[in-house]
């Protein structure tokens, strides 16, 4: 069981780095937005210490994902993400289609 639980920290860790990355903010900036201190960051980061399911909630908010997302490894992530893209892709190219079917409706009822 031990293991299982390091792993799952590893993930923690790498995903709050990643999510951190991609919007470009310090450990002090995201433990000022989640209303964390920057050690507590800082800790989880470095695989010290686990998290309450506040404090994941809190970082995921900050983060605009859902709280399952930061322990979800990112190989997961990332498939769900191009999924995500692929249904946004048809979305658009559904919403494409109607505008030009009622542009074409509305231009003959002109």
């Amino acid at each position: 069981m031990g293991k299982k639980k390091q792993d799952l920290r590893q993930i923690l860790s790498a995903n709050i780095k990643e999510q951190r990355k991609i919007l470009g903010i310090s450990q002090e900036k995201l433990a000022e937005k989640a209303g964390l201190s920057w050690q507590t960051v800082n800790s989880i980061e470095c695989m010290r210490t686990w998290v309450s399911d506040n404090t994941l909630e809190a970082l995921a908010s900050v983060f605009k994902i859902e709280t399952f997302q930061l322990l979800m490894p990112f190989e997961t992530r990332a498939a769900i993400s191009l999924n995500s893209t692929k249904a946004l892709r048809k979305l658009a190219e559904a919403k494409k289609e109607y505008d030009e079917t009622f542009a074409e409706i509305y231009n003959q009822l002109k």
